[in-house]
């Protein structure tokens, strides 16, 4: 939410060419100031929002408002205590589990691994050991990740349980992580998750051929508010790519539809996870 609305008010200062100095004073402010709230690193504050806003010529009161409204609901975020922040274990990922927490819809497409709030213990157990492989020093660490997703997982049940769209290429369940008893065991934990009436799950079969995401896994966050725009995660090899353009995640929003429309109904991707669990 921070770096959308910094990236927004970065975008009407090149607009109305002006420089981050010149922001600054008019705001009454340090050039490192602005330069915190255009990449997002700060809460900001509604008369400085309204004062920038005048300084580059936006004279749309509504988009006022809507910048406004991000930063309001950005403030409450940053104050907002959960668990995750006394997990030490939660690492790279504690960015991502606020939002999750906050959120109201997931969607994520996944190409070789079973999406994290559907795995088991034992599954992400072995996928913690092959990712960090002569990385830990301590076999707690481990453990710790594991425990970290487990209580990820309590989002799916509860008063306000998250909304999870998730298709999976075939790939992420034929492939034997931990091996085949820990494979069967998530295989028929999976059975069980498409149950929920807050989940769905579909599965894009070998046979679907090419597809528009071929290129890699991503979770596009939704949340309920009005003046929110979803945030799309996407892990690399060697970083993490978070996207909350407007077009950019209406850009991912489609990709994913359009391979879901490829993909298997529900019921009959059921059936396929219940013929590899026997195959295997």
């Amino acid at each position: 939410m921070g770096r959308r609305l910094g990236g927004e008010l970065l975008r009407l200062r090149d607009a109305a060419e002006r420089t981050q100095q010149q922001a600054a004073e008019a705001i009454s402010a340090t050039n490192s100031k602005i330069v915190k709230m255009e990449r997002g690193w700060v809460p900001m504050r509604d008369p400085d929002i309204r004062a920038l806003c005048e300084f580059y010529g936006l004279e749309d009161r509504s988009a006022v408002a809507r910048l406004s409204e991000l930063a309001r609901l950005d403030r409450e975020r940053r104050k907002a205590k959960g668990w995750w922040q006394q997990a030490p274990n939660a690492g790279t990922l504690t960015e991502y589990i606020a939002m999750e927490d906050a959120a109201s819809q997931l969607r994520t497409w996944q190409l070789s691994l079973v999406p994290g709030l559907f795995q088991t213990p034992e599954y992400a157990r072995s996928l913690a050991v092959s990712e960090g492989a002569g990385v830990w020093e301590d076999p707690d660490e481990i453990e710790g990740l594991v425990e970290v997703r487990m209580r990820r997982q309590e989002r799916l049940h509860g008063d306000r349980p998250l909304q999870v769209y998730a298709v999976v290429w075939e790939a992420a369940l034929r492939q034997l992580i931990g091996g085949v008893a820990v494979m069967r065991a998530q295989l028929k934990h999976l059975m069980s998750v498409a149950e929920l009436p807050n989940v769905r799950l579909q599965v894009l079969p070998y046979h679907a051929g090419g597809h528009p995401c071929i290129t890699g896994p991503f979770t596009i966050v939704s949340f309920a508010e009005s003046a929110a725009v979803d945030v799309v995660h996407a892990d690399t090899i060697a970083s993490t790519v978070w996207v909350e353009n407007e077009a950019e995640s209406a850009a991912y929003s489609d990709f994913f539809d359009r391979t879901a429309r490829l993909s298997l109904a529900q019921r009959d991707s059921t059936e396929l996870i219940a013929k590899i669990h026997q195959e295997i």
